[in-house]
């Protein structure tokens, strides 16, 4: 994984973390080390990724297991208090105030992450929504935004003073293609400055956007890498035909007619290159 200077040293590190609801680990001793750049985090509904985030982001105390973030302890509520000054969070369903504005809204934010400064406050505020593109949107009440622009100004909140570390649970939820490549240049901005771990269904964005990925399933980190490296697992395991193939642990109809198998190969199989979703598909599976 590729890292600047700022990048040296462990961010996010977290041992056997563990949280549950009811009979339910929703979170299964989970370790983790993140170090700097862009990791995204994949994995199906219900795995835990929610949850997961929730408590890097301080909203959630685990069960059992320890966490550090930026070389603090969030059980410490004065170290917790200092990682949410250094930390912006996107939630999966962002609560924003309809009556405000997006430049109220996203000030709002940075007066209670404690930044006194007024005229840094608007500076910061314009600059974030307009690099999301909303900068003729800032002064419009935010019940009259679309579904997508409120995620916008969602993320702007999240972005504001240039956290150290930017927690995005499914920031693309709700843009267009358009919005969705200007978001990559905006989180790659981000990554030179800090580190964003961020959670997707969306294995394209992985593949163009991340440097670490870690995919979980059923409360667990089942596997970890590079984007590349996920593909590589699924390499030699890809074919394709025009039947069913019994071997295969998951099969699908292609665009053209063919059926796509990963698994076992039968002998003679015609193999073809490996993707991030075939990689996706196969680990996941395993893991089960």
């Amino acid at each position: 994984m590729t890292t600047t200077a700022r990048h040296t040293t462990q961010l996010v590190t977290a041992s056997r973390l563990t949280k549950r609801f009811g009979p339910l680990a929703a979170v299964d001793e989970v370790d983790l080390s993140v170090t700097g750049g862009i990791v995204g985090l994949l994995g199906p509904n219900g795995a835990g990724k929610t949850t997961l985030l929730r408590i890097l982001a301080t909203v959630l105390a685990p069960d059992a297991g320890s966490v550090s973030m930026l070389g603090l302890d969030p059980v410490s509520p004065s170290q917790r208090t200092e990682i949410r000054r250094r930390l912006g969070y996107l939630p999966q369903a962002p609560k924003l105030y309809g009556g405000f504005t997006p430049l109220e809204m996203v000030d709002y934010v940075a007066v209670l992450k404690e930044h006194t400064d007024r005229a840094w406050r608007r500076r910061e505020t314009r600059d974030a929504l307009e690099a999301l593109g909303l900068g003729d949107k800032m002064h419009r009440r935010i019940r009259t935004l679309s579904g997508g622009m409120q995620q916008r100004v969602a993320l702007a909140a999240a972005m504001i003073g240039s956290p150290e570390l930017l927690v995005l649970d499914e920031p693309a939820t709700g843009l267009d293609p358009e919005q969705r490549i200007a978001l990559r240049s905006v989180l790659a901005g981000s990554a030179r400055e800090g580190t964003v771990l961020l959670s997707t269904h969306n294995t394209a964005e992985v593949a163009a956007l991340c440097q670490q990925v870690l995919v979980m399933d059923r409360g667990r980190i089942c596997w970890s890498g590079t984007p590349a490296e996920l593909a590589g697992a699924a390499q030699g395991r890809v074919w394709e035909s025009e039947s069913e193939e019994p071997t295969a642990v998951r099969s699908w109809v292609t665009g053209p007619g063919n059926r796509r198998h990963v698994g076992d190969p039968p002998a003679g199989a015609a193999l073809v290159p490996a993707t991030v979703d075939d990689g996706y598909l196969l680990v996941t599976r395993l893991s089960r």
